[in-house]
């Protein structure tokens, strides 16, 4: 079992051939601009729902022309089962090895106020996903599940073969998810990977729209002078994951040999918990190194539906069955995450430098 500096040291030396989907999305640009910077060859699939062109744009200014050569995008939605199979080939001589799964349709008050949607691209969308990558014969899949699916199981941390009843669309849908996986291992023969992600943040982290994650959300309110509205009293907590880390979880389990590692699922996080107050402070501090910004108009509001108390991971499977070891803790990431927004938003605005 390989270290994750050890994997990227071994594809920069033999690159192969990878599919992102919601590749134009937060982690999806974010797994995009790792896999060119190691001279990989990524197809990348995106209908631009709840991804953009600018993330495209942006990952192209960070890699050599050469390495962007090897990306190639198509435009093509989940839910329709020829894009799926369109996107399994570099060219008729190169098909995908690798899958890494990222479209969805995240969020729980989305999935609330409109469930068919959700399940379309959750549910319909995956099964589609696994239908083409188990008839192209690709040699992982990997997707990203949710720690939703914990649903309302009080435990702390919260351990893979433990979960509760699901408290949203949202959760079923990435449940579902699981339970696919399994029954295509199970009925095919086509093993998989999944990642149940903790509140990943970081660069390229969409700020605006009705759904926003909570730290792009409160950064660009800070930024702006706007209210600060915080769900409950401040005292829930969360096991805030720096994009960085579930780019190596994603790297390590595709690549993983060991059939123990195969047709699992993982905790993505760092194992520890940050309460909401917490972290705007660590928000405030952060932000304080990179610009000024008037103090914060803290609101409270009701505690949100379909919202859990509390939630904290533990990571020892992921450690033990794929070395993974988070790079960054929650101020790590947040210190890097938050000259990325000061400086996109410098960019949109030159006269705020």
């Amino acid at each position: 079992m390989k270290r994750y500096d050890e994997v990227m040291d071994q594809l920069r030396q033999v690159p192969r051939v990878w599919l992102v989907t919601g590749v134009a999305g937060f982690i999806g640009s974010n797994l995009l601009e790792v896999l060119l910077k190691a001279n990989q060859k990524v197809v990348g699939l995106d209908n631009f729902a709840t991804g953009y062109k600018r993330n495209l744009d942006e990952v192209q200014t960070l890699v050599t022309s050469e390495q962007w050569g090897g990306f190639k995008f198509i435009e093509g939605d989940i839910r329709e089962l020829q894009d799926c199979h369109n996107a399994m080939r570099w060219d008729e001589n190169s098909p995908v090895a690798h899958v890494l799964h990222q479209a969805a349709l995240g969020s729980v008050p989305r999935s609330l106020a409109d469930p068919i949607a959700t399940n379309a691209a959750n549910i319909t969308g995956f099964l589609n996903m696994l239908v083409a990558a188990r008839d192209s014969g690709v040699k992982s899949f990997t997707y990203a599940a949710s720690s939703s699916t914990y649903g309302d199981h009080p435990g702390l941390p919260k351990v893979e073969d433990k979960i509760g009843r699901p408290l949203s669309p949202y959760a079923v849908t990435k449940y579902v998810n699981e339970l696919y996986a399994d029954v295509f291992a199970r009925s095919y023969g086509f093993s998989s990977i999944g990642l149940r992600y903790f509140n990943v943040f970081g660069a390229r982290q969409d700020p605006n729209g009705a759904y926003a994650a909570v730290i792009p959300k409160w950064v660009d309110s800070l930024l702006r002078g706007d209210v600060i509205y915080i769900n409950g009293d401040g005292s829930t907590s969360r096991d805030f994951c720096y994009v960085a880390n579930a780019v190596q979880a994603n790297i390590l389990a595709s690549v993983a040999e060991d059939d123990a590692a195969r047709n699992q699922v993982y905790n993505v996080a760092v194992g520890d918990r940050t309460t909401l107050l917490e972290l705007i402070d660590a928000i405030r501090y952060n932000l304080t190194a990179t610009t000024a910004f008037p103090p914060p108009n803290i609101v409270q509001r009701d505690f949100r539906a379909g919202d859990v108390k509390h939630s904290q991971a533990d990571i020892s499977k992921a450690r033990t069955l794929l070395a993974y070891e988070p790079s960054h803790t929650v101020h790590d990431g947040l210190g890097e995450t938050m000259s990325w927004y000061v400086s996109a938003r410098e960019k949109r605005d030159p006269s705020l430098t």
